[in-house]
């Protein structure tokens, strides 16, 4: 079954912009000239119509892809993003070898949304495959998360909460990385419209750290596209 369906453009053409776009960086305007130039004439607010509408898709089908290896500990830090003027809170966590394992925005910085952004990393996780340890930075919020989660019986008992500033330098830099992906944008219009880009460029930030060359054997670029065409095209 198919989800691009009854378009004015091919699927090919959907895919190929909105990977475009969540891969390099660039604005739907610089995007609407790159396709210009190769003979189509799309609007940019017809990309960004794409964006919100395949790129959630893509994050929700491709994830049974990057399950985290078992047992390596967990890196976990906030990154600030600007939504209709105001700053929120991207929510981020990487293992040991610098993979992405999840991501959540926000709109405040406190424990409900630190145990929302943990509960959600470590929901479905067997017994063996949790993290054997979670290091954060320094703030109060993550301690009270960890607690009440083990509490309720979502977190592993076993499970260490390191508070080592220098252990987190892997996340701090990947934010890094991804940031440079969400400055083109400029601010985004509203928590849902920056969910749902942000979750484009996890995943296409994803590609390019290898999260994904176990499925694509050695393929490249080619082996990305017929990926995401799966997802969308034959899913």
């Amino acid at each position: 079954m198919t989800l691009i369906k009854y378009r004015q453009f091919s699927h090919d053409i959907i895919i190929w912009a909105v990977r475009w776009y969540c891969k390099y960086g660039i604005s739907y305007r610089e995007l609407e000239e790159m396709l210009s130039e190769r003979g189509i004439n799309v609007d940019h607010s017809m990309i960004y119509r794409w964006v919100q509408r395949y790129a959630p898709e893509i994050e929700k089908r491709l994830r049974w892809y990057w399950k985290p290896k078992a047992g390596l500990s967990r890196k976990v830090d906030e990154t600030y993003i600007k939504v209709k003027g105001k700053w929120v809170y991207l929510y981020r966590a990487v293992d040991k070898q610098g993979h992405t394992i999840d991501f959540y925005l926000s709109s405040r910085r406190n424990a409900k949304a630190a145990k929302r952004f943990l509960g959600k990393a470590l929901k479905g996780l067997k017994c063996w495959e949790c993290p054997s340890a979670i290091n954060t930075d320094k703030a109060a919020s993550y301690g009270v998360a960890i607690t009440e989660l083990k509490q309720e019986g979502k977190c592993p008992e076993a499970l260490e909460h390191r508070q080592i500033k220098y252990l987190n330098n892997a996340v701090e830099a990947d934010h890094g990385k991804l940031k440079r992906l969400i400055n083109p944008v400029r601010g985004f219009k509203s928590m849902k419209t920056a969910y749902a880009t942000i979750k484009g460029f996890e995943v296409m930030h994803m590609f390019k750290k290898g999260q994904f060359n176990t499925w694509l054997s050695g393929q490249g670029i080619a082996g990305e596209i017929r990926l995401i065409t799966n997802a969308l095209v034959n899913y």
